[in-house]
């Protein structure tokens, strides 16, 4: 094998040769050695390109036990190949063989012929190879076209039969070289003309069939009187497929039909039947006869035929043909539910509300009654007798219905099950019916937003359209008694859409509403209703001496979430009419303490607001809406397995459709870029700044790599991932300068082109007048920016997670009145909550490696209210990991659209070659 094993993360592309037999696998990517260059069709970023990849070329007859024997972390393309060298190896054990010549006149062989069962395969494992695995253009034209993955596969069986005929011995059993010695052998004239008779005599061959009759008793009413069996043979021309001759009129039937069946008709009968009576021994009793025509069936053969035989007749060449009205339709359980007593779309239904779960049993289209699906159960027969056709009865269906009669459903199984049209019962999924209330609930969420609402005339503000359909889907989503999570992107007014639901909700007099935010934002909040709502009442309760002593039916209480931690039993006394997560986020971590407390607290409607419902991984989203709508996602776990892993783990699109589905109506999800909001505000820009590092960050930056890397090798577990975190941290701190990194105060200048860089943009920006928000995810490094503005005399103000609110309070409304061009942010503390429009420059120092918090920090300027185009600016240190990791993350923002979140982790799983590729220092 040259050194080249099948392993993890190594692609496979068959390249097939002429002659066959010189045929090659092609292996190429990580760790393959390669000796050679071929050229392949790979993505470049959207487009697919011809690449010159290095590649080992692995003769088949050492590559086909390799993949015989392939297993472990496979790739999935040595996976593939693997699957179809193990098809064509059994092909070549079942005889199908065939002699050929090469275009060049050189002898060889092929695999055939092939009968339907083998052509099924075949185009199954066509379908199932992924693009890596085919990527081989057709040469000599100027368009890129791929081989198409059936030629190829064909290809590769017909080389790995030439491969596996050649013997030693071959040549002596043979009696000479052609078709038998390893070294290539022109066929000659004779051959030739033998080929061409073999040919004719394949193209004109016939294949068995095996035709099911079914007789009826003539008097079916009786009890005693069952309808009786017969297979009866046939034969179907190779050369005109539409001729199907019974073999009882066969030797009767005119000269032209038997000169379509070919010479070996009979021949060719009996060596089928033999191979159908190994693959389903009922068919060895035609053989007793002397001129097989028939076989009368027993019940029980007629079952297993029905099973089994079918399949392994079809594997032997036999077709097997059913009458076509003999069957029902497909038996199939359907569930439904049915309301308890009270309305659905009433103030009686709550998600825990229970509906008689009922199982319905269908044939086709016509539902069973129960008379009859008593009678399959009973029956314990696998071919039933119903409505004058036989039904293939399901045993473990029946089962499975009969065990789930007593079943009941709660309001939000109910609900997932009539958004998706789906109800899973023990791992299975079975068509469900809603109630008809429950159809009419869906459809006024659905319509909820689209429904027109005037805004509270108490709101001291135009609500933009968008708003105003917010506003409607949370007054019908909350009069409902159903949760919602407004996860409009950050600057689009969530908090302006919540302080007009509550106006909405007032007159109505449910109580009071419970606002729980970050402590940064209780001032922002406070300010929010005095300028929209001013008669409303608010209070904080936060801080020494705080009570929720006569608190007004319309009040507002704003408390912070680690208040919500320590005083959760006082919260409780309330009884509240709604409440409001903001910046849901902080409750993303099902099993925290904050997530468990806000769970206790009882409300009549609960919100969440967040721009960002899933930062890193599904169980966050299933975290904020399981707070929302309890039981509509299921448990934890069970969302984990059948969820969450399938979507992140293996990208399953249907499992992304189902989530999506079950969560669109409880979710509404607005962005920037959307047509109908576009138009509010200006344009952004977005540009990346490669920079080069300098002599000390280049040795510095080498010399880490160099010595984590080693360390890395030799750990495993939560010690090597804690390790490669490690490696992470100090590589990006040596990216954005060496005194972040060796933690010294000395000179700044000159000693990072990071900083160089920024510097040179900071003096663009200021020359126009401009303001700019700068992100760091280090405070330390904020600190260090601070330090060199500061040398230079440029003012400025740092915001970290150390800043109290009301200092928070007073940098904001200076940056906002023009009083400092530059404000320093720590990425956690200044990434939420802010209303910074002043500035028209947004600089990310560094990457949080997560875009979804990245354009958080960005919105901090790009929001409503901002009327002037936006310009953000990222520095990245080009040749080091932090231009690969950019590439990613192009990705990970159309990942997070389909509901999938970005993070860090997924590095420290990489392999040690793929993460030493990753961090290596030189160009990409």
């Amino acid at each position: 094998m040259r050194g080249v094993e099948f392993g993890t993360g190594t692609q496979a592309t068959f390249v097939p040769s002429d002659p066959p037999r010189d045929g090659v696998l092609a292996l190429w990517g990580d760790g393959v050695a390669g000796d050679t260059a071929i050229e392949l069709v790979l993505p470049a970023g959207k487009i697919f390109r011809r690449t010159k990849v290095d590649a080992a070329l692995v003769p088949l007859s050492r590559a086909i036990p390799r993949l015989l024997t392939a297993e472990g972390d496979l790739s999935p393309a040595i996976a593939a190949w693997s699957a179809v060298a193990e098809a064509g190896v059994n092909l070549i054990a079942r005889g199908r063989l065939l002699p050929a010549a090469s275009p060049g006149g050189v002898d060889s062989w092929r695999v055939g012929p092939l009968d339907v069962a083998d052509e099924e395969m075949l185009r199954g494992l066509a379908a199932a190879l992924p693009p890596e695995a085919h990527a081989l253009p057709l040469s000599g034209l100027k368009r890129i076209r791929l081989h198409s993955p059936e030629s190829l596969i064909r290809a590769f069986w017909d080389a790995t039969a030439d491969v596996l005929v050649r013997t030693p011995a071959a040549s002596v059993a043979a009696g000479g070289p052609a078709f038998a010695a390893a070294q290539p052998t022109l066929v000659g004239p004779d051959g030739a003309a033998w080929l061409a008779e073999l040919s004719a005599r394949q193209a004109q061959g016939a294949h068995l069939v095996l035709r099911m009759e079914v007789h009826e008793p003539e008097d079916p009413t009786a009890p005693e009187e069952e309808p009786t069996f017969e297979a009866v043979l046939a034969v179907r021309s190779a050369a005109d497929p539409s001729l199907i001759v019974e073999a009882a009129t066969l030797w009767d039937a005119p000269e032209a039909v038997l000169e379509r069946m070919g010479e070996q008709v009979e021949t060719q009968l009996l060596l089928g039947l033999r191979r159908g009576a190994r693959a389903w021994a009922p068919l060895g009793r035609m053989l007793q006869s002397a001129a097989p025509t028939g076989l009368a069936l027993e019940y029980d053969e007629v079952v297993d035929l029905l099973t089994h035989g079918d399949a392994a007749l079809g594997g032997a060449g036999i077709e097997v043909q059913w009458p076509k009205d003999l069957f029902a339709g497909e038996l199939k359980a359907k569930a439904s539910a049915t309301q308890t007593p009270g309305s659905v779309t009433g103030p009686e239904f709550t998600l825990k509300s229970l509906l008689r779960f009922r199982w319905r049993m269908s044939l086709g289209d016509e539902d069973l009654t129960d008379a009859e699906v008593t009678a399959l159960a009973e029956a314990k027969r696998p071919l039933v007798r119903l409505r004058g056709k036989w039904v293939k009865v399901d045993a473990r269906l029946i089962a499975k219905v009969r065990a789930h009669r007593a079943k009941k459903l709660s309001g939000a199984e109910a609900l997932a099950a009539a958004l998706t049209g789906e109800l899973e019962l023990d791992g299975e999924k079975v068509e469900f019916t809603a109630p008809s209330a429950l159809t009419g609930l869906l459809q006024r969420i659905r319509e909820s937003a689209a429904e027109p609402i005037e805004q509270p005339a108490e709101l001291r503000a135009t609500l933009r359209p968008y708003q105003k359909a917010g506003l409607a889907w949370l007054a019908t989503m909350t009069g409902l008694g159903l949760g919602a999570c407004l996860a409009d992107d950050m600057g689009l007014g969530k908090t302006i859409q919540l302080i007009s639901l509550h106006l909405h909700r007032r007159p109505r007099g449910e109580g009071p509403t419970l606002v729980l935010c970050p402590t940064s934002l209780l001032g922002n909040w406070e300010r929010e209703f005095a300028r929209f709502a001013p008669d409303i009442p608010v209070r904080r309760f936060h801080g020494g001496g705080r009570h929720l002593d006569d608190l007004a039916p319309d009040e507002v209480v704003l408390a912070t979430y680690g208040v919500l931690r320590r005083d959760r039993e006082a919260l409780s006394e309330v009884d509240w009419g709604m409440i409001a997560a903001d910046e849901a986020q902080h409750v993303k971590n099902p099993l925290s303490a904050t997530a468990k407390e806000l769970r206790k607290i009882p409300a009549a409607a609960k919100v969440a607001l967040t721009g960002t419902p899933m930062e890193n991984r599904l169980t966050e989203l299933w975290s904020i809406i399981d707070w929302t709508t309890p039981g509509l996602l299921g448990s934890l776990d069970g969302f984990r397995r059948k969820v969450a892993r399938p979507i992140e783990r293996d990208r399953d699109a249907a499992a992304t459709e189902r989530l999506a589905t079950t969560v669109r109506p409880f979710l509404l999800r607005r962005k920037k870029t959307d047509p109908d909001i576009a138009p509010e505000l200006p344009r952004k820009t977005e540009t990346d700044r490669f920079v080069p590092l300098t002599a000390e960050q280049t040795t510095l930056y080498e010399a880490v790599v160099r010595e984590n890397l080693a360390m890395i090798r030799e750990l495993d577990g939560v010690a090597r991932r804690g390790q490669v975190l490690k490696l992470l941290t100090e590589l990006k701190q040596i990216c954005n300068h060496p005194a972040q990194y060796l933690k010294e105060p000395g000179v700044l200048h000159g000693r990072s082109g990071k900083l160089a860089a920024f510097e040179e943009l900071l003096d663009v920006i200021l020359d126009e007048g401009d303001s700019v928000l700068v992100f760091s995810q280090y405070v330390q490094l904020c600190r260090l920016l601070e330090k060199r503005l500061a040398e230079r005399g440029l003012p400025t103000m740092l915001l970290s997670g150390s800043s109290t609110p009301k200092a928070r309070e007073d940098m904001v409304a200076r940056f906002q009145a023009g009083e400092v061009p530059v404000f320093l942010l720590s990425l956690k503390a200044g990434g939420v909550g802010l209303n910074l429009t002043k500035a028209t420059h947004v600089i990310h120092y560094d990457r949080w490696w997560n875009p979804a918090v990245e354009d958080q920090a960005t919105d901090r300027a790009y929001r409503i209210g901002q009327d002037r185009p936006v310009q953000v600016h990222r520095l990245i240190a080009e040749g080091t990991l932090e231009e690969r990791i950019a590439k990613v993350l192009e990705t990970k923002r159309g990942l997070a659209d389909a509901v999938i979140g970005a993070g860090e982790d997924w590095i420290t799983e990489l392999s040690d070659d793929e993460l030493a590729d990753l961090v290596r220092l030189g160009g990409t």
